[in-house]
Parts: C-alpha cells; structure tokens; sequence
C-alpha cells in the first residue's frame, strides 16, 4: 500500500494537460503523478526537468531510457525499473535486449556508446558515487559535452524519482507491473512494496 493517498481525481482536474501528456508517452498517468501533487507546482516542475532532459538532451531516448533503467537498478527502485524498461520498449528496444540490460558490458545486443552510457548510470547512481573521470573520458569517445551533461540529467532525474518511489511505496500500475513481470523478471526482478497487494 503507498505510505501517503495520492490525490483524488477531482482534486488534480488543474493538471489533466500534464496527465494527458505523460499518458502519451508512457501509455498510462504513473501512481507517482497524483502524489507529487500534494506539494503544488512539484509535478509541473519535475515535468518540466523530465521534458528538458529527454527532449533537449540529444540523445536518443530510448537510451535515456535504459540509462534511466540501470540508475534505477544500482539504486534499487523497483517501480522506476518497471516504468524505464516499459519505456525503452515502447520507444523500440527489444524485450529481449531489456532481459539482458544488466549484461550490457558482455552482452552483443550493446554497442560501445551505449555500454559507455549504461557505465556511468551505473556508477553515478551508486551510493557512494564511484564516477571516475575514465567514465567521462570514455564517454567523449561517443558523446558531445551537451550529450554527457544530458545523461547526467537523466540519471539526476530519476535519483529523485528513485527517492520519491521507493519513500512513498508508490502503486506500480498493472502496465508496468505486467511488462516487468514478463521481461524482467528472469534477471531477478520483482516488484516488492510496489505491488497493491504488499503490504
């Protein structure tokens, strides 16, 4: 059960654009998006960041997606690795590249770039940080300084969403929850406090 009511539907009326929009791109409004709007102008804001960094970055967002996958993972919120997973394929990356996304250093489905991408979301989500400045040499390799900075973003922005998730014991939708199931759930994954009927 999430720790704090996300807001009724007849109290977030005012949002319903902001709603409309991420149920375009995720195919669904997160359990997450109703909760932050218990704190006026948070969801605005961090829509806001999330659009800046996915749409301004320059980098593919599929990718964004599964760097967003890995940071969520090094941090360990299951509801952010559901939602990031079921984004990347909805943005094309295979359910079979996705079970093997914890693999990307051996596995042939990655290409340098995007193994040098899923490195550093790795590193820079672990707590402590272990960035090195070999992981942003490496990423010069394939990436502009705007790019690096747009990952980093990324990975930012889902630290907050990792928080906040796993603080709140956020619902994971039957969506989400359904994709991470079926793909994820080979290398490990469950849904923990996420799934309705934990307690």
């Amino acid at each position: 059960m999430p720790r704090i009511t996300p807001l009724p539907a007849d109290e977030v009326t005012h949002l319903k654009p902001q709603f409309d929009a991420t149920e375009l791109i995720l195919g669904f409004v997160p359990n997450s998006a109703p909760t932050m709007a218990r704190v006026p102008g948070l969801l605005e804001g961090f829509q806001a960041v999330g659009a800046a960094v996915f749409l301004n970055s320059g980098v593919d967002p599929a990718l964004l997606q599964m760097v967003a996958q890995i940071a969520s993972t090094a941090s360990g919120c299951r509801y952010c690795q559901a939602h990031t997973a079921a984004g990347a394929n909805r943005l094309g990356v295979t359910e079979e590249k996705l079970a093997e996304l914890w693999l990307w250093e051996t596995s042939e489905h990655f290409d340098d770039a995007e193994r040098a991408a899923l490195r550093l979301a790795f590193h820079a989500a672990s707590v402590p940080n272990t960035t090195t400045d070999e992981h942003v040499d490496e990423l010069r390799n394939h990436f502009d300084d705007n790019q690096i900075a747009g990952l980093v973003g990324v990975i930012a922005l889902f630290g907050f969403l990792n928080r906040w998730n796993d603080t709140m014991a956020t619902e994971l939708e039957d969506e989400a929850d359904g994709f991470a199931s079926r793909v994820l759930a080979a290398g490990g994954w469950e849904p923990g406090r996420h799934r309705h009927d934990e307690d």
